[in-house]
């Protein structure tokens, strides 16, 4: 936010709303007055995955929110611990194949468990999901032999590669990041394999479209600054460059794409 704040000369404080995965910061946004002052900068769960997870969601992202800009993308990485018979995605697939339901691979959100689902159903293979409460229990039972693999976001990836720990054998990105650019995606193997991890600004329903440009022409002119380039790039991250018209078409792309996943994933709304 201090990169925004330098270009627009407006302080902005940053306060965490945690909760039902995101429904009640989201809501208070929702209710807030359209001037401004109250913003949301939001991840993918918040604006198009609660559609598909969340029964009776209190509101609707393309209705209930105005659209300012996209803010960042990443991706998750499929691991397994460095000394890993298995080196690449072919391999993977191969014992997966070799061996049905029993490899093991951990999620810790929702939204993690439907990409291993639809890993499983693009490659025809059976794996073992193992639900976990966070990301860092993964990663120890990945790496003490406990657990075949996992997902990681690509932050972490980067942080147990460089450690000698991990093994990245794929992103779920629909292209390779060019952060890591020698790690292939998963798609390259699967076709139409796409996962991207992703965060916008957004703001209250009903706020001007003067200030929804000005805004959003701000965000634009502070995801180009190099230091912040570079900041992204330390945890796996590129900046998502995109209008309110641009986000609107994206949002509501991913939107059909979750609901879509859930339902053939046999996961139901809770």
């Amino acid at each position: 936010m201090t990169h925004l704040t330098a270009i627009t000369n407006q302080n902005y404080i940053v306060e965490n709303k945690a909760g039902a995965n995101s429904v009640i910061g989201t809501q208070e946004v929702v209710r807030a007055a359209p001037d401004g002052n109250t913003l949301l900068c939001a991840a993918l769960s918040a604006l198009a995955v609660n559609v598909a997870l969340v029964r009776n969601l209190p509101y609707d992202p393309l209705k209930d929110l105005t659209l300012i800009g996209g803010v960042s993308m990443t991706n998750h990485v499929l691991m397994v611990k460095a000394g890993s018979p298995i080196k690449t995605l072919g391999e993977f697939i191969a014992y997966a194949k070799k061996n049905p339901g029993k490899i093991s691979v951990a999620h810790s959100t929702t939204t993690v468990q439907v990409q291993i689902a639809s890993l499983e159903k693009l490659a025809g293979i059976q794996l073992l999901p193992v639900p976990y409460k966070g990301v860092p229990g993964t990663i120890t039972d990945v790496i003490g032999g406990v657990l075949d693999a996992t997902l990681l976001d690509h932050g972490n990836a980067l942080a147990q590669v460089r450690g000698g720990m991990m093994r990245a054998l794929a992103v779920t990105s629909l292209k390779r990041n060019p952060v890591s650019p020698e790690w292939p995606a998963i798609s390259e193997t699967l076709p139409g394999y796409d996962f991207s991890s992703w965060i916008a600004l957004v703001g209250p329903a009903g706020m001007p479209r003067e200030m929804v440009s000005r805004l959003s022409d701000a965000v634009e002119r502070a995801l180009k600054q190099k230091e912040l380039v570079e900041h992204y790039a330390s945890t796996g991250t590129v900046p998502l460059i995109m209008d309110p018209d641009e986000l609107h078409s994206f949002m509501h792309s991913e939107i059909g794409k979750w609901v879509r996943l859930a339902r053939e994933a046999n996961i139901q709304a809770e």
